[in-house]
């Protein structure tokens, strides 16, 4: 998805068809995994748009699409280097952006490239109870041991947030993550819940959204509450999700309509 605001014109792109994480709020998760896509794949979602349009070449470019980057990352890795080189799509570091849950190994990796990659947390709990709940990843790569690789990386981090009704949204909770932005110098990015996730779960009212916001903010945080985006088309924050099986069971019944 292609997002323009003002000059910046941000490319959201994705590393892998479907995702195997699960996290609750997300419609990505409730599909499930189906591949890996190749560096080529990955690489020409970018490419696709310059081809179309050369005007509107990304000035900025976000894996946050389908997927988990790091589980795919000798594909991603190679991509990165694709976009960022003067001889491929010469994006400037700076401006390429990989978000993850923390998968350790892969992040390791990444934080050895020498280029200034941007990374982004998703947090969405600053508890390691809460965030089991929310993201089963915990379970494997828990929150204290992904705090202690942000530590290590030598980059500004930002937090990712995704604001639940009655479920992480309370001031307690903006506190607790306060704590955890302020030692990392970390950008909190404030998210609203999208429809799509899980059924049972209802957004943060607006309200409640600027309450968190300023909490943060007054625990020495910088922290951004982001505007929707993409929602008329299903592509805004955890809406990705192919309707494949939708449209098969509609195609037959077409088919049957043209062939009476």
């Amino acid at each position: 998805m292609l997002i323009p605001e003002g000059k910046r014109r941000t490319l959201c792109i994705s590393s892998q068809e479907g995702c195997a994480l699960g996290c609750v709020f997300c419609a990505t998760g409730r599909m499930g995994f189906r591949r890996n896509l190749s560096a080529a794949e990955i690489a020409g979602q970018v490419r696709e748009i310059v081809l179309r349009d050369g005007s509107k070449k990304p000035t900025n470019v976000v894996f946050m699409g389908m997927g988990e980057p790091l589980l795919n990352w000798d594909a991603v890795d190679t991509a990165l280097t694709i976009l960022n080189h003067p001889d491929g799509l010469g994006i400037g570091a700076r401006h390429i952006t990989v978000s993850t849950v923390g998968i350790l190994p892969s992040l390791a990796k990444f934080a050895a490239r020498p280029e200034q990659f941007r990374l982004a947390l998703s947090l969405h709990a600053p508890t390691t109870e809460l965030r089991r709940e929310l993201m089963p990843i915990e379970q494997k790569y828990g929150l204290a041991d992904v705090r202690k690789a942000l530590e290590r990386f030598k980059r500004r981090v930002t937090l990712e947030y995704v604001l639940i009704g009655g479920k992480n949204d309370s001031l307690e909770a903006a506190d607790q993550l306060a704590k955890i932005a302020r030692p990392l110098g970390a950008l909190v990015n404030l998210l609203p819940l999208h429809p799509g996730g899980a059924p049972d779960l209802t957004p943060s009212s607006h309200a409640q959204m600027i309450a968190f916001e300023r909490r943060v903010k007054r625990g020495g945080v910088e922290a951004v509450l982001r505007r929707s985006r993409g929602l008329d088309i299903s592509a805004a924050c955890g809406q990705l999700r192919v309707e494949v099986e939708r449209r098969r069971k509609v195609l037959p019944e077409v088919h049957a309509g043209v062939d009476e």
